[in-house]
């Protein structure tokens, strides 16, 4: 673990042992960062007016940002999830396997399920729900699609490749 770990009010993040975080990533607050997860260059994740809480085994790439509402939730982030390069997420949250393409951006409210996608590019405005199963994409975003068996298990495998990766930068 390295990247820069700030304590906000007194609230310093809990990050499990096997965490990587880049040098360049930020997290901040009341954060809790699960088992074999990693946090990749340039991302920020400030808890500071709300939680922010990340499951076992996720994938959060490059230049991501994520925040939480004061006057509402927080972000909830489940295992075994990867969300691509430049997204941001807004107290939103994501069910197990959820996989969240690159320069996304779901907003206050979202629910994603397990097993759901939200395409590259796409703008899930608030209070949407994408149930497990569907593709969502556009912006704003809509259900363009169900999605196959093979793309489901394609992102069941996309997590396993990660862990092993930021286990070659954690050594």
């Amino acid at each position: 673990m390295s990247g820069v770990i700030l304590p906000f009010e007194g609230t310093l993040p809990k990050i499990a042992p096997d965490v990587f975080i880049a040098d360049t990533a930020v997290v901040i607050g009341d954060v809790e960062i699960g088992t074999s997860s990693s946090i990749w260059f340039g991302c920020v994740v400030r808890g500071d007016v709300n939680v922010i809480r990340i499951g076992e085994r996720t994938n959060i790439q490059d230049g991501t940002i994520i925040h939480v509402s004061g006057d509402g939730q927080g972000t909830y982030i489940g295992n075994d999830i990867t969300i691509g390069h430049m997204a941001l997420l807004h107290a939103c949250t994501l069910e197990d396997r959820a996989f969240i393409g690159m320069k996304a951006c779901v907003m206050d409210g979202v629910v994603v399920e397990a097993g759901a996608m939200v395409a590259s590019g796409a703008l899930v405005t608030p209070g949407k729900r994408i149930k497990s199963g569907e593709m969502w994409a556009g912006s704003p975003a809509k259900f363009r699609r169900n999605l196959t068996e093979a793309e489901m298990e394609s992102f069941a495998g996309t997590s396993p490749k990660y862990v092993q990766l930021a286990k070659k930068y954690l050594s």
